[in-house]
């Protein structure tokens, strides 16, 4: 009775063809009856955890430890389990086992003499916790987790019943029979794993794993392995987009970049990409001067020796000089770019060695320019054209970085709305009275949500369409924009100061003026317009951000706009450390509510192992919810209530015999 008054006639006629469809993934009541309950009990579980990164920066020692102890999940879940029956020191060995077992294991096999007995006592506390972790997923869901070579047995210890007498002997043998044949140390291995699986349901990215650090490739092949992931792109994300597209003004971006922090490891080592050609000609163009400006900021990176120094700051800057002159090509084709005012190489006086800027003129600290024609200082010379068609052939041609970025696609986009959270990297363009600033994109307008929808289809555009179309080229060249220009989301600022940095010592031409949002994003009411716009409630919403280093040490709150918006952008990487006096914030989102945790600088992967030391942190309750959050509270919770209310007008029409059961022969 229940069912036929929720449903009618009218909605199984209008939904017909579909449950005709569905018939066949269900084709009894029975099986149609039996997901109903499945689907209906899922809603009831505790939503999963969610973590938020943001502006890795290639820092993928870090990256890698916080993503293993899920930044203090599984710590703080050990001391929920066993309070005081493990000391201290048998806590931290048993988080580094679960974060690093092979390593670990290797330093234990050494080390105790009864391995047996240390194996027995590991395993039951292990399973212990695999068990408390798994509690809020449903079996088949664990099931799927499970690796392969231990499924049947985890999932049998996983269920022991605490109070079942009759089985315990059966765990029991089960654990010394691990033991006794030798599959201890694979198995601890194995539920490690599975532990750091199932305390991470979702792992959200808000941009920039590129560029600064030295392990964007290998943080890039973690995440393609990850259980569950989006990324939003940031602009370092974006340039390496549009170098793996074939944007030749991209390339230089990403190669200047990694010059300038000694980083071209990257570039060569992970990604395959012969620099050499790069190297050569800056030799033979630059081998009189010391190219002191453009020396590479190697307390980042401190693996070069002084020749290898000298050459990256000739590479350097021969790439830099290659970038400008791309980047004037760009801005003279799109006059709708509004970026007249960044054609600086013809205010340069090559005579006096001076530059005019806004009307005031500067003298420049280097006046070695051997590759400009100061008459036409943007043409190419022929030996930039070959240098830069090597370059193009090493990048697009990369399998690794093509197989990356198409992930960047695949799991990725300009910004995510997820259970109510709205996830973007930089900003949501803005006038300087808090409204939405239009941008002109082909001659047509474009604002807040719209906006950023219109240049995540151009993006792909620059990638996906042929080579050699106008579409393509005008997707590549708005990868470029949205990695410098004035009005970009991902960039924020009015412009990039990269030639005043280089050229010219007075920092009032360093200056780089921010989008009005970042005045705008402590106020509630422009926060609330933002949600709005891309269709959340106000009320139970927030915004995860990050791109802008929050100056933790100089007082600067992290929470902004009442908790409307959260900034987590602490400092990941090494480059912005003495900024903000942390090395970054992570943010947890769990079934009882937001907690906001700031990281210490982690030293090594090694002392994590050796010496059991595991990354400081501090946690900030930001919102405790009243009630807990479930599965039926989610973006999947709204999908399953749809499948649902799907599957009970099948079940309708079965039992109205409007369409018939289809019992196996």
């Amino acid at each position: 009775m229940l069912l036929e008054k929720e449903l009618s006639d009218k909605s199984i006629e209008k939904n017909f063809k579909y449950l005709n469809l569905l018939s066949k993934q269900y084709p009894t009541i029975n099986e149609a009856s039996t997901e109903i309950i499945n689907l209906q009990a899922i809603l009831n579980l505790p939503k999963g955890t969610e973590h938020f990164l943001t502006d890795v920066h290639g820092e993928y020692e870090q990256f890698i430890h916080v993503l293993k102890n899920a930044s203090g999940v599984i710590k703080n879940k050990i001391d929920d389990i066993f309070g005081n029956r493990l000391i201290q020191n048998d806590k931290k060995s048993l988080c580094t086992l679960i974060y690093y077992p092979e390593q670990k294991l290797d330093i234990i096999l050494k080390q105790q003499k009864n391995i047996d007995d240390w194996y027995k006592i590991t395993l039951y506390r292990l399973i212990e916790i695999c068990r408390n972790v798994s509690s809020k997923y449903t079996r088949s869901k664990v099931r799927k987790a499970l690796p392969k070579d231990f499924s049947y047995i985890i999932e049998e210890l996983l269920h022991e019943e605490s109070d079942d007498m009759d089985k315990q002997e059966y765990y029991g043998e089960i654990i010394n029979t691990i033991i006794s044949i030798d599959r201890a140390r694979d198995f601890i291995i194995a539920i490690s794993k599975l532990i750091q699986r199932l305390v991470i349901d979702r792992l959200h990215i808000i941009g920039d794993i590129f560029d600064r650090g030295p392990g964007a490739d290998i943080i890039m092949e973690m995440l393609t392995n990850y259980h569950a992931v989006d990324i939003q792109w940031g602009n370092h994300d974006i340039v390496w987009i549009g170098a793996a597209s074939g944007s030749e003004v991209c390339m230089a971006n990403v190669i200047r970049n990694s010059a300038r922090y000694a980083n071209l490891s990257t570039i060569e080592d992970g990604y395959g990409i012969n620099l050499m050609p790069l190297a050569t000609f800056a030799m033979d163009f630059y081998s009189e001067d010391d190219c002191e400006k453009f020396l590479p900021k190697i307390e980042y990176n401190r693996n070069y020796t002084v020749s290898e120094i000298q050459l990256i700051a000739k590479m350097h800057k021969a790439i830099a000089i290659i970038q400008f002159k791309l980047e004037g090509e760009i801005i003279n084709r799109h006059p709708e770019f509004k970026m007249d005012y960044r054609l600086l190489l013809n205010n340069i006086n090559y005579n006096k060695g001076t530059i005019n800027i806004d009307g005031k003129t500067y003298t420049l600290n280097q006046t070695s320019f051997p590759t400009i024609d100061p008459k036409n200082p943007y043409k190419l010379l022929d030996e930039e054209l070959e240098l830069i068609e090597k370059l193009k052939s090493s990048f697009i041609n990369s399998e690794k970085l093509n197989k990356h970025v198409r992930f960047l696609f695949s799991n990725g986009s300009l910004y995510l709305k997820f259970n109510s959270n709205l996830l973007y990297h930089g900003c949501i363009p803005l006038n300087e009275d808090g409204s939405f600033k239009e941008v002109t994109i082909k001659d047509k307008k474009y604002k807040g949500k719209a906006l950023l929808d219109r240049l995540d289809i151009l993006a792909r555009e620059g990638f996906f369409y042929k080579e050699n179309t106008s579409v393509k080229q005008y997707g590549m060249d708005i990868i470029w924009y949205l990695w410098t220009g004035p009005f970009s989301p991902l960039f924020g600022k009015e412009k990039m100061t990269t030639f005043e940095r280089y050229f010219i010592d007075e920092d009032e031409t360093h200056y780089e003026k921010k989008d009005p949002y970042y005045k705008f994003r402590n106020d509630e009411k422009v926060c609330d317009n933002i949600l709005i716009e891309f269709g959340l409630d106000p009320k139970e919403s927030h915004i995860i951000n990050g791109h802008v280093p929050v100056e933790s040490k100089n007082g600067e709150n992290p929470i902004k706009a009442n908790g409307k918006l959260m900034v987590i952008d602490g400092g990941f990487s090494k480059a912005y450390q003495c900024k903000t006096g942390i090395a970054g914030y992570t943010l947890i989102y769990n079934s009882f509510g937001l907690q906001l945790v700031s990281h210490e600088p982690f030293e090594s992967t090694e002392k994590a192992i050796t010496e059991e030391t595991d990354i400081l942190s501090s946690r900030i309750l930001l919102e405790q919810v009243v009630k807990r959050k479930m599965v039926g509270d989610t973006d999947i919770g709204f999908e399953l209530k749809n499948q649902l209310h799907e599957l009970k007008l099948l079940l309708l029409a079965y039992k109205k015999g409007l369409i018939k059961e289809q019992t196996k022969k």
